[in-house]
């Protein structure tokens, strides 16, 4: 019995709103993983952004490559891990990788609000958008046990 997802799961598992664990490969360390906001649609890429200048970002630079992976919080557990190349491009479409984001991950309300607040921020911090294209998926869904 297999507890993998199928292709059509584990994309709609994944386009689903959840924080996601990157992980990027750390020279003489473990991998560095760090929480991320993102935004998938089935057969699509995964799009987040991150400071520039972040540690995350020079590691990723580096790399060329991420891991990254989401999971329910209550049981039965799921979750989705993918991992492959990426592009880091300073061209971040406001309305979609900025502004939809809050809205999801905060609803419309607080979403709002933490646009208006971290704006002077967004001035003098620059970010990145990073597009990460999945090569390979890993995948469990504890609802699939007999």
């Amino acid at each position: 019995m297999s507890m993998s997802m199928s292709k059509s799961e584990r994309e709609a598992f994944l386009a689903q709103t959840r924080v996601a664990i990157v992980s990027v490969a750390e020279d003489g360390r473990g991998p560095l993983a760090i929480p991320v906001w993102y935004h998938y649609e089935p057969g699509g890429v995964v799009r987040f952004l991150t400071g520039a200048d972040s540690k995350k970002a020079g590691l990723m630079r580096k790399a060329g490559r991420i891991g990254l992976c989401v999971q329910s919080e209550t049981p039965p557990y799921q979750y989705v891990s993918i991992e492959g190349p990426i592009t880091i491009s300073t061209e971040i479409d406001y309305e979609r990788d900025f502004r939809q984001m809050a809205l999801r991950y905060l609803g419309n309300e607080m979403g709002e609000m933490y646009v208006a607040v971290t704006a002077s921020e967004r001035e003098t911090t620059p970010s990145v958008l990073v597009t990460l294209r999945p090569e390979r998926w890993l995948s469990v869904d504890y609802n699939k046990m007999g």
